[in-house]
Parts: C-alpha cells; structure tokens; sequence
C-alpha cells in the first residue's frame, strides 16, 4: 500500500484465495487469488468511481469493486479526469553538494567541456541504401584486432537505420539528421565517417550543413562524408570507409581515461517490461540515484512521453517555470492528437506483458514511471534528440517504445543509461552502456545473466529504497568508469540503434 487514500495494494508474492489479509484500512479475504505484481482492493470501489493508487487516479471501477477482489483490467477502465498542472507550485532548491564532496569518474575528456564513458568509432549511414556497406565497413575492424592494436577504442559500430529516402523531407527528415549528427558528435564516440548513397532524400551534406558539423569546435573531428555513387559502387566505399577508419583510430587510441566530474555525466533513465512492482522498487529507487547524480551537478533525463501520460501533473508541479511546465504539456496534447488521427488509444500501452505482470491502465503504469524522476525540479523539456545541456532533470519527448526512446536520449548526448524492467527485458545499447534493474528478485534469479542490479530487496524487506538508489549510483560511477554492463557483456547494442521515423512514406 502506497498512500493512505489509495483503493489498491499489491501482492508482494502469490495470495491464495481466502486468505485473511491485515494492515489496511481492516482485515479482510482474498476473494480471487492474487498474482504477485497485482492489486487486491483495500476498500470498495463502486462503480465510475476512481480507483486510486500512490494516492492518484489509476482509472475508474467498471463496475463495483468489493474488497478483496482482484483489481485489474477486468473490472477498471481508463476514463477521463482533469489533472491541475499547478506550474512550479512544489519545486524543492537542489542541495548541492559543496567543492569538497563532489564525486568524479574516470572518463574521456572531449571538446565542449564534455566527458565520455565510452569511446567508440562511428560508422553513420543516412539512408537505409547505406546499411549494409556501413555494417561491412565495421566488421572489417574485429573484436580481436582493436584489443591487440587499439586497446583504449571500444569499438567500431554501425548506426544502421530503415529510413533517410521516400519520407518527407521536412520536419521528419530534421528529426534523422538530428539523431544521425547527435551520433557523430556524442561523447562517447571517438571519431565517425557519414555513408550515404547519393540520390536519398537524406543527403550526407545536408546533415553536415543543417546540423553545424562543418563548424567543429576545437579538437573536433571535422566531418568525413561519402557516399556509394560518387565512389563508384559497394567494393570501393567499403575500401574508402575502411581507411578512414583506419586513420581515426590511432587518434581515438591516443585518449586517455583521466578524472572527471560527474557534473559532465548525462543520465539516460528508461523503464521496459515493466510490473507492478516497478512504481514500488526499481523506479523510485532509480529516482534516489537521479537525484544524488543531480546534487553534484550532473544531468538526468526522463523520457518516454506516452507513459508518463496522467502523471504529468507530477512533473509540472516540480517544472523551474511555467515555460518548461507548458512545452512538456505541449508534448502530451500533440500525442493525445497523434493518436486520435491514427484511430489507436494511448491505453494500448500498457502492453500484454506489462499487464501479466500487474500494470492495468496507462495511468498506472505512469504513475509508477514518473518516480524514476525523483524529487528534482524540472529543469529543461527537450524535443526528441535535442542535445541535453541543462543540467538537472530533464525531459525529452519520445515514444514509449524503449529503442527509439532510447536512441534519442543517446543521440541527445546521454552518455550512460538505467533501464528498470519487472518482466525482463534484455535491451543493450551502444555507444551508451545501459545497466539494467529487476524490479523483483525472482526475475533477478532467473535472469542474473542480464540484469545488473537487483531491487527486488526492497519487496525483501532486506534494503530500503535508499540503500537501492545509491547501489545504483554507485553502479553509474563504476560503469561511467569503464566496468562493463551486462548487455554489455552479451554483446547486445548493435541492432539497437532506432531513430523516431514521423511523417508518410511515398
């Protein structure tokens, strides 16, 4: 039970039918069982009436609710309420840490007084025609071959994409030059080459222009671009993409992990197969670690704008102006739009998963996301892969499906990430480590190979929530430091990389 007013608890562990239950408002039975991550009514609800959990309105009762039912997607529809923005009205002063408790990582020091956690090679086509002499450029360069020659060069990648041609040129294609020039200039990439075809709509001097790459600050790489029809064919880019390659690296081998402070540090935060248990363990647990990252003057960055929908009350409250509050409520009307026009409800997330494991309406499944925020004030609203530089919390307007969010919170500069899951997802993400947190110690032991950190110990009762948020803190300082992910481990980033595709394709 999450707060006195609310209408639900959840089952930390199964609870068979008739099983007398103490420590809400008065003891009761279970009328049905309950699966662990589901809610069992506390109270009665009757009909149309809002069912509440975290003391907010997760949806309203389909019909009467008696307590000790099971609640869930039976018996509680989504409805519509009105939400009081309230702008500003419980923004809290950050206590920023003082000189002398300020943390540091070991990292890549990069122009702009930015800093790296990883440092890679960046193979970047702008159009799907390019995806495949991208990909046979990178595997030219092995594994091996970078440890025994290049040891301080993670790797080389290729940022690979089904776009960049028959879609509209204008604000969609803004959008992919934005992701693609994001890619190229991000800190934990040591050098890039742009591949293009030639005749795409995406041209590869159109990103260099549009997106400033022409004018490199210094100790930037100015910009390596070409493409297959002026090289004359496949044979001869993979050739010419393979030398400038190999005249990057030894450059990018010459950069040295040296201090820096966590103030240079971007925090990616996204949430995938989550539970029930994700607004009770992992997530408010991720929001003690945002928060510790901002009290030393680091960014960290909310995303994923369709499941923070009927919680973003929550976020306007704590917005430093009125004008960051309305650009992120300009966001949620324009998705409230965009789904009108495609005939589809924002309530089909949550998805089949999301609801096996306890997530009943999009409000709740929101509601529960919104605390990987913690309690900062918002400081900066950022369009879809719109560079972060505020520092803070932050929030960037992106879909809800976990690659594209991710991509562009790593193409708006997020330079380490923390993915909470309660059902088991296994995203990676490259050039940005992604450490992954269970929300339940079952899943963790069931899938200890992937996930990173184990917040399942809250349920436990062997840790607080505290103690978890500062394991993940610690966990972003060794990572940010090199110690490698689990998905990293695995090899899992390459395929990851999936920019926001808007607009027709004609």
């Amino acid at each position: 039970m999450m707060h006195p007013e609310d209408s639900v608890a959840v089952a930390k562990r199964p609870i068979p039918v008739e099983t007398e239950l103490t420590g809400g408002p008065s003891t009761f039975r279970a009328n049905q069982t309950i699966p662990p991550g589901h809610k069992i009514a506390i109270r009665a609800v009757g009909a149309g009436e809002p069912v509440k959990r975290y003391g907010q309105t997760m949806g309203f009762a389909g019909s009467d609710i008696t307590m000790g039912d099971h609640v869930h997607t039976h018996n509680v529809e989504l409805g519509e309420f009105s939400r009081d923005y309230a702008f500003c009205s419980d923004v809290r002063a950050v206590d920023h840490y003082e000189a002398d408790r300020l943390r540091s990582f070991e990292g890549f020091a990069r122009p702009g007084n930015r800093a790296g956690t990883r440092n890679y090679i960046a193979v970047i086509s702008s159009v799907n025609c390019s995806a495949s002499v991208s990909r046979y450029i990178s595997e030219r360069f092995t594994a091996e071959e970078l440890r025994r020659n290049f040891p301080n060069v993670d790797g080389v990648i290729a940022f690979k994409h089904s776009s960049g041609c028959a879609n509209d040129p204008g604000e969609p294609t803004f959008v992919l030059q934005r992701v693609l020039a994001g890619i190229a200039r991000h800190p934990n990439i040591g050098g890039y080459l742009l591949i293009g075809l030639g005749c795409e709509v995406n041209q590869v001097q159109a990103i260099v222009k549009n997106e400033h790459l022409d004018e490199p600050r210094e100790g930037e790489q100015a910009p390596i671009a070409m493409d297959i029809q002026s090289l004359g064919g496949i044979r001869k880019t993979v050739e010419a993409g393979v030398k400038a390659v190999a005249e990057l690296l030894p450059r990018a081998n010459d950069i040295r992990r040296t201090q820096q402070p966590l103030a240079k540090l971007a925090l990616a935060m996204n949430c995938g197969g989550s539970d029930g248990n994700s607004g009770i363990t992992a997530n408010p647990a991720l929001g003690v670690a945002s928060d510790e990252l901002v009290r030393h003057r680091g960014i960290s960055v909310l995303a994923e704008t369709t499941e923070v929908y009927g919680a973003e009350h929550l976020l306007t409250r704590r917005a430093v102006s009125r004008e960051v509050g309305e650009k992120l409520i300009g966001f949620i009307r324009w998705w409230e739009d965009y789904a009108k026009q495609h005939e589809v409800s924002i309530n089909n997330n949550p998805s089949v998963g999301n609801k096996a494991g306890g997530l009943t309406t999009i409000y709740e499944k929101s509601l529960g996301a919104v605390a990987k925020g913690g309690l900062s004030p918002l400081a900066a609203v950022y369009k879809y892969a719109e560079p972060v530089t505020t520092p803070g919390l932050g929030f960037m307007d992106t879909p809800g499906f976990d690659p594209i969010s991710m991509t562009g919170l790593v193409a708006g500069g997020c330079s380490v990430g923390v993915f909470t899951t309660g059902r088991g997802s296994v995203y990676g993400c490259k050039p940005t480590p992604s450490i992954k947190v269970a929300t339940n110690t079952p899943l963790y032991n069931w899938m200890e190979e992937d996930m990173d950190i184990n917040a399942g110990t809250i349920l436990d009762g062997t840790e607080t929530v505290e103690q978890v948020g500062y394991r993940i803190f610690e966990k972003i300082i060794a990572v940010a430091s090199g110690e490698r992910t689990k998905s990293e481990l695995a090899g899992i980033g390459d395929e990851e990389f999936a920019p926001w595709i808007l607009g027709s394709v004609l």
